[in-house]
């Protein structure tokens, strides 16, 4: 009986479709694993743009028509209050609070961060 099994063709599949592929076989050596991206650089020194014709890199545009946003000074979220005694911007009673207890040269160093430093007396 052995010899019949033996000598018997199965037709099994190289893989089958519910067993995971291990990474070595997906991917024998001296494959690459994905795809290779490039660099804004490297795309640009590629494609050899023209001097004179404006790229994303060499644009330049108008000031913008809407006024500038404001942002708080210490967090970073939008700020609809400015403190009257410092002239730093804040979003929120509780920033305003840390404000206040900040001593002077921080809060100079707070304004010139936005480039509006300003003397406080």
């Amino acid at each position: 009986m052995e010899p019949e099994v033996v000598s018997s063709e199965m037709a099994l599949p190289a893989v089958l479709p519910f067993k995971r592929v291990q990474m070595s076989d997906k991917y024998p050596k001296g494959q690459s694993r994905g795809r290779h991206w490039k660099h804004l650089k490297q795309i640009l020194q590629a494609e050899n743009f023209p001097e004179n014709e404006p790229n994303y890199l060499s644009i330049e545009s108008p000031p913008s028509m809407y006024p500038s946003k404001k942002f708080c000074d210490v967090t970073g979220f939008k700020a609809p209050y400015v403190d009257p005694r410092t002239n730093l911007r804040y979003a929120s009673p509780d920033v305003l609070k840390c404000i206040r207890v900040l001593p002077n040269e921080y809060v100079q160093r707070y304004l010139s961060l936005r480039n509006a430093a300003i003397v406080l007396k």
